[in-house]
């Protein structure tokens, strides 16, 4: 399987409730442009999980929104803040038969996640700045059984004007 990873764009300032904080102007600009960069390049999920969190589930919409097939998408609680690696693991391995999954959701749990599946045994190394796009080969779904295939992080996304 090849596991992408999408953190949430930009979003509001954090005020009020966490969980119901909207992407900004420019967090909509880059969920659309990461969308675009994959259609793009022809790397398409055939699945898209996400956090609930509105943050999440609006990067996921708009990201998939770029796509001329219908992917499924389809939003999962245990994506949201807190996601902890044992969790993470325990519930993509419903998903291993699925060729290319996109999970869209938080810091520092993505980078939590990806440190366990390259079996970098500290996460702190492991940052994943809003709007990256990181993709890990897993052939079986444990801890050290993963194979980082990219990471690219918003800004060397191509620079094509979002329309």
């Amino acid at each position: 399987m090849k596991l992408i990873i999408l953190r949430h764009a930009e979003a509001e300032a954090k005020e009020g409730v966490d969980y119901e904080r909207k992407l900004t102007l420019h967090g909509r600009e880059q969920a659309i442009r990461v969308g675009k960069f994959c259609n793009d390049q022809y790397f398409r999920p055939d699945l898209i999980l996400t956090s609930p969190v509105v943050r999440a589930c609006e990067t996921a919409e708009l990201f998939v929104a770029q796509f001329e097939d219908e992917i499924t998408l389809m939003e999962q609680p245990w994506i949201a803040c807190g996601m902890t690696p044992e969790i993470a693991l325990k519930e993509l391995s419903a998903y291993k038969r699925v060729g290319s999954l996109l999970l869209v959701g938080h810091e520092p749990d993505l980078g939590w996640l990806i440190a366990t599946l390259l079996g970098i045994p500290h996460a702190e190394g492991v940052e994943v700045k809003k709007a990256s796009l990181t993709c890990i080969h897993v052939e079986k779904i444990a801890a050290g059984a993963g194979t980082l295939e990219f990471f690219i992080p918003y800004e060397l996304l191509s620079t094509s004007p979002v329309t």
